[in-house]
């Protein structure tokens, strides 16, 4: 039988081997923290090769992403779809090993990692999914919900302000089942962090509410072991495991230094390693003893039969309860919610409120979560002002996890990885609300859901100068279109209540990919529509004000500036011109119609076309053309009443009417 160290050296040798082999990765940290991984994963990790997607298996996260290879010599040793030959492709084109873990493209991986921290955030949004569906399914001889969330962290996720947020959450919710490894070998890119990181960690993590397990040697496995054990026997914490490890151990001339950390070690120090490793085999070979003392594949098929045969008896004493754990796991809507869903848009649009689009959405959200407890929603110490509180928001609180609301605190990056964490987990759609010009704090896990396509829902309120008094800081300009041109994100800037409807409706059926919806803060004019709009609504953009005679002129407008666009129709239609007004609150959607609508809606033989949004212009020379004007901001607002703001930057019917007729007599 193989020692652990030698198969932990297993993963030591492939990592170095796959980097030396693309001249490009990282081996110190899978080198460092390998008999960590192997004391996990042999001894407590519970999964199962054969189906990466098991319910209840736990989660694993690499939140230091760099260290790929550490996860990828774990999934192919264990017996997952990851052959030796997707090793030697490591960073090759269209291979199953990029270079940062990927969600979607390697089986087993958790989540895409590698900008450092959101790991750690995400597996705190997959350990609360854990907490809140154990408190609504389990019942006292049914433990169907009962998994760990293990992450490992390096220095550098511990300095992103994210992990500050992430890990202040957690601590205060007590989640129990949350177990993270830190990697402490006191070194990053630039050399030993003792120049820079002086934190104690322990200490601060201490203060955050979790058990800290302190001076654990990373490279005995006994020690580890008892650490696991101490981390999993406490009820009420989450974990931090600190582990003292050397980065790049075995290297004899480069561990411990950070010229192990991000480049190949070099053939000679390689070939080292291997002596000083005790380990004489041919690059990428592993011997048949160590490969079946890995294989995970029987243990793993052995425990979620255990786990499914549990599950036979669940659904016969409770089949109401299972059938909603598998409902909301295979993403299934209740039947006769898009009923309601539909029959809300007709009465919204019936009632013809004059109402700010955030109140529109809270009004919404009373329907969407009577009918789906899976939609768990939350503000980043907002929720008054965001509207994300309903009827039928119940607080998920330290300790009591039958809810579907967190309360983020002022965290704007740690909800939208958390939210991502939630998603990710399964059997939940988040939603999170902030103002729009906070995004810029969230944006790169707002970046990260978009690049998995999660079913995830960003809540933006205060989308534009109308918010008024609170001035420029708190005034998006460049955020809107910064939404727009991020691939896989769907963007909504609805006119009114019922476009807001909409938009809801849409954001629930996307199966694929984040959506952001954009809300005012002020009461807008709703916008009269017949029961064609009313269905052309869900395609991103359509008529709204038609002219009785040959069109002279298109006017494109979202959001608060619909009203404008079609006040200044109207008294341009006094005036004796023909104008339409087409109301966009989704350009993507539209984007993705057929050429037909898109052509009856914006015909190309019309060039005369003005665009109004409060926000940059550039993105919208694509709709008017080079011949098109936009009234729109490039540059920041100001203090004051919201009328007055827009007054002073141009944003006024008079202003519209004067750009129209100006392009008409050219």
């Amino acid at each position: 039988m193989p020692s652990r160290r030698e198969l932990a050296n297993a993963i030591r040798v492939l990592s170095m081997d796959a980097v030396q082999k693309a001249n490009s990765g990282h081996p110190g940290m899978p080198m460092g923290m390998a008999d960590i991984a192997e004391v996990l994963w042999n001894d407590f990790l519970q999964h199962n090769p054969a189906n990466p997607n098991w319910l209840n298996r736990d989660r694993f996260i690499l939140s230091n992403g760099h260290g790929s290879l550490l996860q990828y010599a774990l999934l192919h040793l264990t017996g997952y779809d990851l052959s030796l030959e997707d090793i030697k492709q490591f960073r090759q084109l269209h291979s199953k090993t990029p270079g940062h873990p990927e969600y979607g493209c390697t089986p087993g991986v958790e989540t895409t990692t590698g900008p450092l921290g959101q790991g750690l955030a995400n597996a705190v949004g997959m350990a609360i999914a854990e907490a809140v569906l154990a408190a609504t399914f389990n019942r006292e001889t049914y433990k169907i919900i009962d998994h760990h969330t293990y992450c490992f962290v390096g220095d550098g996720c511990l300095m992103e302000g994210i992990s500050h947020e992430a890990a202040s959450l957690a601590g205060t919710l007590g989640l129990n089942k949350l177990i993270v490894f830190w990697d402490n070998n006191g070194i990053s890119i630039d050399g030993k962090v003792s120049d820079w990181f002086l934190d104690d960690t322990p200490k601060r993590f201490e203060a955050y509410g979790w058990q800290v397990v302190r001076d654990v040697d990373g490279h005995d496995a006994l020690a580890i072991k008892e650490a696991i054990l101490k981390a999993q026997g406490n009820h009420d914490q989450p974990s931090l495991i600190c582990c003292k490890t050397i980065i790049g151990f075995g290297a004899p001339n480069l561990a411990g230094t950070e010229k192990c950390h991000g480049a190949a070690l070099g053939v000679a120090e390689v070939v080292a390693a291997r002596q000083k490793l005790g380990w004489s085999h041919e690059p990428f070979v592993i011997p048949e003893d160590i490969k079946e003392a890995w294989n995970a594949k029987a243990k793993g098929k052995a425990r979620e039969e255990v786990w499914l045969t549990e599950l036979q008896r669940y659904r016969l004493e409770y089949p109401e309860l299972a059938f909603e754990l598998e409902r909301r796991f295979n993403k299934h809507f209740k039947e006769g919610l898009e009923e309601a869903l539909k029959q809300f848009v007709e009465e919204t649009e019936k009632k013809q409120e004059n109402i700010a689009t955030r109140k529109a959405s809270q009004n919404i959200l009373n329907v969407i979560c009577k009918w789906l407890p899976e939609v768990v929603g939350g503000s980043a110490d907002l929720s008054e002002s965001n509207l994300t509180l309903c009827q039928y928001s119940k607080p998920i609180l330290p300790h009591q996890f039958q809810g579907n609301y967190i309360y983020y605190g002022v965290r704007e990056f740690g909800m939208s990885a958390i939210m991502n964490g939630l998603a990710l987990h399964g059997g939940f759609i988040p939603y999170g609300g902030t103002f729009l010009t906070f995004l810029d704090y969230g944006r790169n896990a707002v970046r990260l859901a978009a690049i998995m396509k999660l079913r995830v829902i960003f809540v933006y309120s205060h989308d534009s100068i109308g918010l008024g008094e609170d001035g420029p800081t708190h005034q998006p300009i460049e955020h809107i279109n910064s939404l727009r041109i991020m691939p896989n994100m769907s963007v909504w800037r609805p006119c009114d209540a019922t476009e807001t409807a909409v938009a809801w409706t849409m954001a629930l059926q996307r199966k694929e990919g984040p959506t952001s919806l954009l809300l005012t803060r002020q009461s807008v004019p709703h916008q009269v529509k017949t029961a064609e709009q009313l269905d052309n609504i869900a395609r991103g953009g359509y008529i709204l004000v038609e002219c009785e005679g040959p069109i002279e002129a298109i006017i494109i407008a979202t959001g608060s500036e619909v009203y404008l666009a079609a006040l200044a129709a109207m008294q341009l239609k006094i005036q004796g011109y023909q104008v339409r007004v087409v109301s966009m609150p989704s350009t993507d959607v539209f984007q993705n119609q057929d050429l037909n609508y898109r052509e009856m809606v914006l015909p190309t033989s019309i060039k005369v076309r003005v665009a109004v949004e409060a926000g940059t212009t550039n993105y919208w020379y694509q709709w008017v053309g080079r011949e098109g004007v936009v009234v729109g901001l490039d540059r920041y607002g100001e203090s004051a009443p919201a009328p007055e703001v827009f007054e002073a930057l141009g944003l006024t019917v008079e202003n519209i009417i004067l750009k129209v007729k100006h392009l008409i007599k050219k």
